[in-house]
């Protein structure tokens, strides 16, 4: 049993002189924010509990809660830990179209079989399509508070089913027992350096790994003040987030979080109050340390230091967290000769230098192809770089990343598998990586690269590529790779229409990949560029659906010979 997690759930709270005036800050749609106490929570997690008791829910079963982040989400998360079930937070629906999202979450919850599902009375319809579209006969159940409260029964070993984002694959369920969480939890707290008192803010949506671990049971694991948004109000006003940090001083969030606020706010950042900030964990995709810079010059008024942020490696299939940076000292960054990449092989540097010594030149929204420092692995966590065989490379060589330790979680659901693959009690992640002075850097995953001219191209790489030479912003291209008895082909997505930039994409890509590599353009509207919950582009998907004519709209401006192969 997790008792950091769980012993403030009791009636009375034994720590309960430390509870109260502590709890959850919820940012409500007229810009303020809602307080509920932790003995509130507390109380509404054993009347849920006490619900689902009654419906038949016992120790071990499985409950899903397809919520959006506020009060009735987190009184259901605790409620079924009461209930001594393991929770599964299901994607509630954003900006996919209906169909797509049914799709999507249906094949999450045929994995789960859960014995209940957890939802809001506007969003009981579409639960319902849900779940018959799952082939699951069972209704949702309406959250509400007004159950009789029972008793926090003793968990199984299981705590969460935690469901990648899918970015290379359908998403698979992550099985994260209670000692993987206060595992992970514990290096986090000690990478943060959290003090009594200190607080947090986020935005990220509960069901990905960051926002659900990195953001909300962290402090919870220590009964602290939390800001909390959802993604859609962030996106609305990134400035509200960002006033959070006055007097919070942690947060995690993807690189998009900063290039974002810093397109929107622009000199306006420096009217904020950012005094009391002190770590924001990065990650969730490839960093790029120019559009961190560019936050950190316009928010240097408002008190933000770029030692705030904390360049980090995690993945679900590992709780979260595998590597962050702890160190005060500026993250290392590294230039690499991509056109001598191998796996492998050594990895050739040809420039090495500082995050954010040039945090007070002039922006420039390109890519710069530098690397960003991930720090080493965590307390009690092993990461090591591989070759295919699994054999341990020297530093400075290009390979798989591997990771072991208590954080390793104990496998897919319902015996899944992927590309990241669970091996003798630990993890070959699919991703591709080399350690360079003690610090772990990131290319990206392994399915996301192909072969051209003998070396590894990784599409990340590609992206960056095409970014600096057409000026489109990150968001809103991906490139997608086919390995295939046809030949090898290279297809570029982007939100933009035709113009000029197209030449200059198909330039920038043909000298990177050679003249046996098919180069595709795809161009669309705003939605073109499917992603996950993180934030990372849905390639294979994209691939799939443009194969299927299924990409409304999208036009393919250049097709230079059709591969029957699979996306890598």
């Amino acid at each position: 049993m997790s008792d950091a997690l769980l012993s403030w759930l009791t009636d009375p709270p034994r720590t309960a002189g430390d509870l109260h005036g502590r709890g959850i800050h919820l940012a409500d749609d007229r810009g303020g924010w809602e307080f509920h106490g932790y003995p509130e929570l507390a109380a509404s997690a054993r009347r849920v509990a006490g619900s689902l008791a009654a419906q038949g829910v016992r120790p071990g079963d499985l409950v899903c809660v397809l919520l959006p982040t506020g009060f009735p989400c987190l009184s259901s998360l605790f409620g079924v830990w009461a209930a001594g079930a393991t929770v599964c937070l299901v994607p509630p629906p954003a900006f996919a179209a209906e169909a797509e999202y049914v799709e999507h979450t249906a094949g999450i919850l045929r994995q789960t079989e859960a014995a209940a599902t957890i939802t809001a009375e506007g969003l009981a319809p579409l639960a319902a399509r849900v779940l018959a579209a799952a082939g699951s006969d069972r209704e949702p159940w309406i959250w509400r508070d007004d159950g009789d409260e029972i008793q926090p029964r003793e968990p199984g070993a299981l705590a969460l089913l935690q469901f990648t984002s899918g970015s290379s694959s359908r998403p698979r369920g992550v099985r994260v027992t209670w000692a993987n969480l206060e595992a992970n939890l514990a290096l986090i707290r000690s990478a943060l350096g959290w003090r009594a008192g200190d607080a947090g803010a986020s935005w990220l949506p509960l069901h990905h790994d960051m926002g659900l671990i990195g953001c909300l049971l962290t402090p919870v694991s220590v009964r602290a003040d939390l800001w909390l948004m959802r993604p859609e109000q962030f996106i609305r006003d990134p400035a509200r987030w960002l006033r959070c940090f006055a007097v919070a001083a942690h947060t995690a969030a993807p690189p998009f979080a900063f290039e974002y606020a810093a397109r929107r706010l622009g000199d306006r950042l420096a009217d904020l109050d950012l005094s009391a900030w002190r770590n924001a964990i990065v990650g969730a995709e490839p960093i790029n340390p120019r559009a961190l810079e560019h936050f950190a010059r316009l928010a240097a008024p408002a008190g933000f230091s770029p030692s705030v942020y904390l360049p980090s490696y995690g993945l679900a299939e590992a709780t979260l967290a595998v590597t962050v940076r702890t160190s005060d000292a500026p993250a290392p960054t590294v230039r690499v000769d991509t056109g001598t990449l191998r796996f492998a092989g050594p990895v050739t540097i040809e420039e090495e230098g500082e995050f954010a010594s040039s945090a007070k030149t002039p922006p420039d929204d390109g890519e710069d192809g530098r690397l960003i420092g991930c720090g080493g692995p965590g307390d009690g966590v092993g990461a090591t770089v591989v070759d295919d065989e699994g054999r341990p490379l020297p530093d400075g060589h290009l390979g798989e990343i591997e990771v072991t330790g208590p954080s390793v979680t104990s496998g897919y659901h319902a015996g899944r598998t992927g590309s990241t693959r669970f091996v003798d009690g630990g993890i070959r992640t699919g991703d591709a990586g080399f350690f360079h002075r003690g610090e772990l850097f990131v290319l990206g995953r392994m399915g996301d690269s192909l072969k051209a001219r003998g070396r590894s191209v990784y599409m990340e790489d590609l992206e960056a590529k095409v970014v600096s030479a057409t000026g489109i912003a990150r968001e809103k291209c991906a490139v997608v790779g086919v390995e295939g008895t046809g030949g090898t082909s290279v297809t570029l997505f982007a939100e933009k229409a035709e113009g000029a930039w197209v030449e200059d994409a198909t330039l920038v890509l043909r000298a990177a990949l050679g003249d046996d590599v098919a180069i595709t353009v795809v161009t669309g509207r705003s939605g073109l560029i499917r992603k996950t919950s993180s934030g990372k582009p849905r390639r294979r998907h994209m691939w799939e659906e443009l194969r299927a004519g299924r990409l409304k709209d999208a036009r393919v401006l250049e097709t230079a010979h059709v591969t029957t192969g699979r996306p890598v």
